[in-house]
């Protein structure tokens, strides 16, 4: 840990240099964003277990302000739905901006932890505790988000569009199948590691900022699930179908009926697990692995 920082220091001063050779940009080139992944990898897995998840708390919040910002952006909408797609995927982005920017942890771009170690700087023991520790954490920070706004009663927005925007999209993630939510998954954070990865190539919060639009706008734009959102997303539509004021519920319909499937075990077995499952396997596998196998492969010290 001690020596990480220096480094980091280092190639932050290199990624804000003009190399005009290379590029007009301050990027630094794919090899030394590889090398910068496996030491802030290997970093991240040393820091103190109350560190690690207080910052995912912190990820779990900030990701759940994104969802709150896309469903608010996205109700009662009558743009065309691609543009009403973008417009919520560009309102979504706040989340990554806040967790990369302000600094969390962050479960689906820890994925990214495996370049570290493929290369054997870090255990397999200690990646697993630091998926699962920030996992939980993002769990109860999103969680924490859903009591505040159900104590807000947000959902009676633009009379009570905003709650039937969170409550039809949660009804979809908990009606999907096995496959298709694992696939989903897989899309969504393939979009979200790789924005993770470009902002490894700066050292500028304008350049952390347009590496992360895009990707994730995309990402949302195009329907892909991410397991981190959706701990906000269907346990916010659950606890208000269960606590909501009585008049929003008579609007939106009988609970039994309109949103039968919006419940804990359709919500685990049909979404968060193999969303969950995707996740690693789009983020770790077909992003970590594929740029450890090309940039570090074989690479000493």
């Amino acid at each position: 840990m001690a020596g990480y920082a220096p480094k980091l220091a280092l190639m932050d001063q290199q990624a804000t240099q003009h190399n005009p050779g290379e590029s007009g940009i301050d990027a630094l080139l794919p090899p030394d964003m590889a090398a910068r992944a496996e030491s802030v990898g290997a970093a991240k897995v040393r820091m103190p277990a109350i560190k690690t998840f207080v910052l995912a708390l912190l990820a779990g919040a900030f990701i759940a302000f994104g969802a709150v910002f896309y469903t608010t952006v996205t109700a009662g909408s009558s743009l065309p739905y691609g543009i009403n797609r973008l417009a919520g995927g560009l309102s979504f982005s706040l989340g990554l901006m806040l967790v990369i920017v302000g600094g969390a942890e962050l479960f689906t771009g820890n994925n990214l932890i495996v370049m570290a170690w493929a290369n054997k700087k870090v255990s397999t023991i200690q990646l697993l505790r630091n998926w699962g520790l920030v996992y939980l954490g993002n769990f109860c920070g999103a969680l924490s988000v859903v009591v505040l706004m159900l104590m807000a009663r947000q959902y009676e927005s633009a009379g009570g569009e905003v709650g039937l925007n969170m409550l039809t999209m949660a009804k979809t993630k908990c009606e999907l199948g096995f496959v298709q939510a694992l696939s989903l998954g897989v899309l969504g954070n393939i979009l979200v590691c790789l924005a993770v990865w470009l902002c490894f190539s700066t050292g500028s919060v304008t350049g952390k900022i347009l590496s992360i639009i895009f990707p994730i706008t995309a990402f949302v734009a195009c329907g892909f699930e991410h397991s981190v959102a959706n701990m906000y997303i269907v346990p916010n539509a659950v606890m208000t179908l269960r606590f909501g004021d009585p008049a929003f519920l008579a609007m939106a319909g009988p609970p039994e009926v309109a949103w039968a499937s919006v419940n804990w075990s359709d919500f685990l077995l049909h979404n968060l697990i193999p969303v969950t499952l995707g996740n690693i396997i789009g983020g770790a596998l077909l992003v970590g692995l594929v740029y450890w196998f090309v940039y570090l492969r074989g690479r000493k010290g």
